[in-house]
């Protein structure tokens, strides 16, 4: 049977299912770190284990204190924790996004907060004046960011304007000169107490836009960082504020073009989101080792609880998010490397999957180390704690959630003709807290695969059940966005229960077009004999997601959301819950 790759890849491989199509074509076979980086890489997590190996007391120590010493920070930097992804004619590693995300997933095997203090500077925080800065500003950075001489920062949030990114207050007034005199503050800046290059987004009266992207250097006059915040988790991190008081910028400071600013910042929170994502699989992977080692040597009525099947069910389903979740973060880091420039519905996708499966492997992983993973000398409370904000920064879930489902809906939409008449405008209205849905290429009707069309073909036998599965889940999500879609028409934007619901099935969809591709690959690979567990992972996967797609999609017809909404609506208006059995 012939097959047409080409249509198969034209477009993004998630926004495919909202059409009940596959796009398949870069998931085979499953991509993997490339032979040219693996040597550089292997030495630098070897580096990173021999560091860190053995340092749970001080890692301790730094999240009860609340601050990694200059020291301690200083040693990250000898390392080249801070060059990672710095090209090597700047005096970096030059890692692809793919190795990056791998020592970010090594580094959190052991301590979040180090993580964190790298992928700020990383992924965020100076990832615009690689994608957007010209070569003198990169001349002139670059370097010094690759020794640490310089941490870089990355400053959107603002109070009253957390997820809502298009509404900062922050204010750049274009002088005579043209040079811009800066004016505000942002919170909850990751290394906003020890950096010294901030990316700074700010409000610009431009006919290009009304948010511009600047480079701030700490030395200006008029720059202040606040006291460290006192957080739940991730606490050894540096987290402030950080103050613009009339700060003057010379114009070859501004990044990107003017006004182009929500530009920047949205490319640079797609292109960040796989460091976030190894991450947060390095944490389960740690997480699942203590689970094994307490459910094998923990012993309660005479017996080991690994052999228990309640325990079972825990590190089987622990062990499927990991490997679901690693998966996904691989492929979304190989659209990166390969410079498709439609992956932002994939990378939303990772992020929003990757961090509530850690969160439930957390929760897990405590739950059976039992009463010792409530204490403080182990490190379960620890990685609860940490984890958490995961699920809130670099854009909330929530946020997400609408920003996958309304993606998707609207190439639906533009490709159905009886839908696309009457609601092809709809999606150019920002989503509140994300922004604009415009910029993707609208494709001609004549080259969209029909509804149903194109099958998840190239699977292992081992698992073609499974991809049956998934064909079918796919067709039943484009069915549900037509309906959808029909019913709503441009009332869709304010519908996000109904949105959720969409995204929910997407995302679950996504996912396991991952596994099962991951999964065949290896079974080519290696032979099916050889490949018992992950046809075993596939199957649980399966299973899980077949049960979420399935409510998500029934809770589309059946559903209590307008009691919720009353109900919420209720509640708000009375100010608290309003009963009592006295």
């Amino acid at each position: 049977m012939a097959h047409d790759d080409q249509q198969q890849d034209a477009g993004s491989p998630a926004k495919g299912l909202f059409l009940g199509e596959f796009r398949d074509s870069r998931l085979f076979p499953f991509p993997r770190i490339s032979e040219s980086e693996r040597e550089t890489l292997s030495l630098v997590l070897e580096s990173v284990d021999r560091f860190m190996a053995g340092k749970e007391a001080v890692f301790r120590e730094q999240d009860e204190n609340g601050e990694q010493p200059a020291a301690y920070v200083d040693e990250l930097k000898a390392l080249g924790l801070f060059s990672l992804i710095v090209p090597q004619e700047h005096e970096g590693l030059g890692l692809s996004n793919s190795a990056y995300s791998r020592v970010l997933q090594q580094t959190s095997r052991y301590d979040a907060s180090t993580s964190l203090t790298i992928g700020a500077h990383s992924s965020i925080g100076m990832k615009a004046l690689l994608l957007f800065g010209t070569d003198e500003q990169k001349s002139r950075y670059l370097s010094k960011l690759a020794s640490g001489e310089i941490i870089a920062a990355f400053c959107l949030t603002e109070s009253g304007s957390g997820s809502d990114a298009a509404s900062v207050k922050t204010y750049a007034t274009k002088n005579d000169d043209g040079s811009f005199s800066l004016t505000g503050e942002k919170i909850w800046i990751t290394n906003g107490g020890t950096a010294g290059f901030f990316t700074v987004f700010a409000k610009t009266e431009s006919a290009a836009g009304k948010m511009t992207a600047f480079i701030v250097e700490r030395d200006w006059k008029g720059v202040s960082s606040g006291p460290k915040e006192d957080k739940m988790g991730i606490r050894a991190s540096c987290t402030t504020t950080v103050r613009f008081d009339n700060v003057r910028i010379p114009p070859e400071c501004v990044l990107g073009e003017e006004g182009k600013g929500f530009k920047v910042a949205m490319a640079v929170l797609n292109n960040g989101r796989t460091g976030l994502g190894g991450g947060c699989v390095g944490a389960m992977k740690r997480l699942i080792e203590h689970s094994v080692a307490q459910a094998t040597q923990r012993k309660q009525f005479g017996r080991s609880i690994s052999e228990f099947q309640l325990i079972q069910e825990k590190i089987a389903l622990m062990t499927t998010l990991c490997f679901a979740s690693e998966s996904v973060v691989a492929f979304v880091g190989s659209l990166i490397d390969a410079g498709v420039e439609d992956f932002s519905v994939e990378a939303a996708i990772s992020k929003v999957f990757v961090s509530e499966a850690l969160w439930v492997v957390a929760d897990e992983a405590l739950q059976i180390a039992g009463g010792n993973g409530f204490m403080k000398e182990y490190p379960y409370e620890r990685v609860v704690r940490d984890c958490r904000i995961n699920r809130i920064f670099e854009g909330t879930n929530e946020i997400l959630r609408l920003y996958v489902g309304l993606s998707g809906m609207k190439d639906a939409g533009d490709a159905l003709k009886d839908v696309a008449r009457g609601i092809g405008g709809i999606f150019n209205d920002p989503i509140k807290g994300f922004g604009l849905l415009t910029g993707y290429a609208t494709r001609k009707l004549s080259q969209v695969t029909p509804i149903g069309k194109g099958s998840f073909w190239r699977v292992a036998p081992q698992v073609k059940a499974e991809a049956a599965w998934l064909e079918k889940g796919a067709a039943r999500l484009a069915q549900a966005v037509e309906a959808t879609l029909k019913k709503h028409g441009k009332g869709i934007i304010g519908e996000q229960l109904v949105t959720k619901r969409i995204a929910d099935s997407s995302i679950d969809l996504f996912v396991g077009m991952c596994v099962l591709a991951r999964v065949s690959s290896l079974i080519t690979e290696r032979g099916g004999d050889e490949c018992q567990d992950e046809v075993a992972i596939a199957r649980v996967f399966t299973q899980f997601a077949r049960t979420r797609v399935g409510n998500a999609l029934k809770g589309l017809v059946q559903n209590s959301d307008k009691d919720t909404v009353r109900l919420a609506a209720s509640i708000c208006r009375k100010g608290g819950y309003g009963w009592d059995v006295l």
